[in-house]
């Protein structure tokens, strides 16, 4: 049988950033009780009080385990170089059967240049191709037959080199997700292999990203 307890649980486990803020007792318990009401009430079927809530609020405990709370602070500890690249653009487009030999042409003129930055994601509906601006005439050019979705500009990568165990850690991005969002970061796009993540943001928000990053880190 459900109970208030568990209702609280479910919610908070959907809402991280509550969660946290509720383990750094930076929350009102009593006004959070309050807004809960509603929705537990729901859950259960029948009138919850707020003490019940507030009750149930101040003995959760996060559902966090110590051995992935060691190896998520020793992979943040050996987080490696954090890189900026600036003057890109992202082209997304609508996924054809042209497409990937557009886009080969586009690899070989990439390949000739070392220090371009490239990036290529294809999703079930539409793919996504990040490179320097200097680039922008040439794609276009290759891809003029091609639908396009979006195109933005003056957008700058930042890219971290993750330790090689990092798969096996739950919740290692969230940090870095949490940390930009209270930042107030929009992200335009993310992109990761097994050992980098790189977020794409706006040139207006490359300093701040940047910081924030940093903060994770350290």
């Amino acid at each position: 049988m459900k109970t208030v307890s568990n209702c609280v649980e479910d919610i908070l486990i959907t809402q991280p950033y509550l969660e946290e803020a509720l383990s750094r007792n930076i929350i009102n318990f009593s006004a959070l009780a309050i807004e809960l009401v509603e929705p537990i009430s729901k859950m259960l079927k029948k009138d919850v009080k707020p003490g019940a809530i507030m009750m149930a609020l101040r003995r959760y405990n996060p559902p966090v385990t110590l051995g992935n709370s060691i190896k998520m602070k020793r992979v943040i500890q050996n987080l490696g170089d954090i890189t900026v690249r600036s003057n890109l653009t992202d082209f997304t487009v609508k996924n054809s059967t042209t497409l990937i030999d557009n886009h080969a042409k586009i690899l070989e003129r990439i390949n000739t240049e070392e220090k371009l930055f490239y990036a290529f994601t294809r999703g079930i509906h539409e793919s996504n191709i990040v490179v320097s601006s200097s680039l922008n005439d040439f794609v276009n050019h290759h891809l003029e037959n091609e639908t396009f979705i979006a195109v933005q500009e003056n957008l700058s990568a930042i890219s971290i080199n993750l330790p090689q165990d990092n798969s096996k850690i739950a919740g290692l991005y969230y940090h870095f997700f949490k940390r930009l969002a209270w930042e107030g970061i929009v992200l335009y796009e993310v992109l990761s292999t097994t050992n980098e993540f790189t977020i794409l943001v706006e040139d207006e928000f490359v300093d701040k990203a940047f910081t924030a990053i940093k903060r994770v880190k350290s």
